[in-house]
């Protein structure tokens, strides 16, 4: 880890060598310190011009030709391979299309029809809600059994009967970073399939899908990776897994020939196989350009930056808010891009630092959850917000009744 960073001084020589500083050029930020990357990206500059393009020539002008002329059909995949080199999965093993939700349907669904006489699928009960409501509507659907634990628990009660475990990579909540290599193998170890959902790790940290062994993973693109509200969802199937794996969602655009229009689905060969109904193209164009931003920059420069960040955090929760308490973990190594520090009155506090213009979120029952994209984030900056943080605490400005629950928007 570099040197610590305890003063505005040293927070502001950071960001005079941070090699990264160029890439903040590259986002429309209003004057506002944005620390809410983790829930939606910041815009890089140069979306609205592609897709404005993608209205008024490519389909106002070009209409359905389109899908050939402008390589509509192929975004897919081409944005999928895009998203794969951020998450060490090589080329044609992620699809991009549909939602978070979708996919990890699934991924669940697929990975328990591929280990039949098994019926336990273990998930996190920390885990984000989605994840979890997916997990039970599964196990409804297959007959299958629900076992929640923490990751770092699995091993206890991994067994003959466990089918699949599907965790997050980040607890999303606490930030906390799980040791994904072992646990992958413990799994594998058990003769279960893994799936990673990477959410808050994709275009935050170096990710090794392929080097894991990982048997299926999915992300959204609407946090780290700047590809807007709503952006489209992504789906890792190693190639391994192509020839056998049984997707429950068997879209036209999945089938082996989808123009013939048969009337029964034969599965595509490879990655396409993943492919549902008809992506969404304006959606798709916007997170393809939005991917620019990562070209010339890889995910470890990203994490080193994002390590310091956190960092400088931490060490200055720890001088300065006495009444606050860390609950992203203090090793590098197992944090993600984000610090939540727990606190009384969180909820008007985070209300008390929007209506100052520094934008964080609040999570139940009591955090103040803070997100780092070291694109477009400088080490004063970050610094200046945690010294609106320690005013905010210090005056009580939190009193104020127009930052009471109710009172307040929720963002």
């Amino acid at each position: 880890m570099p040197d610590s960073i305890t003063t505005r001084e040293q927070a502001a020589q950071a960001d005079a060598t941070d090699p990264l500083a160029r890439l903040r050029d590259r986002f429309d930020i209003p004057d506002v310190t944005y620390l809410d990357g983790n829930s939606l990206g910041a815009m890089p500059s140069h979306v609205p011009a592609k897709v404005a393009d993608a209205m008024t020539r490519q389909w106002g002008n070009d209409l359905i030709t389109s899908w050939n002329t402008n390589g509509w059909w192929e975004l897919p995949s081409r944005v999928g391979d895009r998203i794969g080199a951020l998450v060490g999965a090589a080329p044609g093993q992620v699809l991009c299309g549909d939602s978070t939700s979708i996919q990890l349907f699934q991924v669940l669904t697929a990975l328990a029809r591929l280990r039949p006489e098994r019926h336990t699928l273990i998930t996190d009960g920390a885990n984000f809600p989605t994840d979890q409501y997916l997990a039970d509507s599964v196990a409804r659907m297959l007959g299958l059994t629900v076992v929640r634990v923490s990751p770092d628990q699995v091993g206890t009660v991994l067994g003959p009967d466990t089918a699949l475990v599907a965790f997050s990579a980040v607890d999303y909540r606490t930030g906390e970073r799980w040791d994904a290599a072992k646990i992958t193998a413990d799994v594998h170890g058990a003769g279960a399939l893994m799936s990673w959902d990477l959410c808050h790790a994709v275009g935050a940290m170096p990710f090794d899908l392929d080097g894991l062994e990982a048997d299926a993973a999915v992300g959204c693109s609407y946090k780290y990776l700047n590809g807007g509200p709503g952006a489209p969802a992504w789906i890792y199937v190693p190639r391994r897994h192509h020839d056998v794996i049984d997707l429950p969602l068997t879209g036209w655009q999945g089938h082996a020939d989808p123009f013939e229009l048969e009337q029964h689905y034969r599965p595509a060969g490879g990655i396409e196989r993943a492919r549902i109904g008809t992506p969404p193209v304006l959606a798709m164009v916007a997170l393809d350009a939005a991917l620019d931003v990562f070209d010339d920059v890889t995910p470890a420069d990203i994490r080193a930056k994002s390590l310091r960040l956190t960092q400088l955090v931490i060490d200055y929760a720890d001088a300065h808010l006495p009444d606050v308490t860390v609950q992203t973990p203090r090793q590098p190594e197992r944090r993600g891009s984000q610090v939540s520090l727990a606190m009384p009155h969180a909820y008007e506090v985070t209300q008390a630092l929007i209506a100052r213009d520094v934008i964080g979120d609040f999570r139940a029952p009591d955090m103040l959850r803070l997100g780092f994209a070291a694109p477009y984030l400088g080490f004063a900056q970050v610094w200046d917000a945690m010294e609106t943080v320690r005013d905010v605490i210090t005056t009580e400005a939190w009193r104020d009744p127009a930052f009471a629950r109710g009172s307040a928007a929720v963002t």
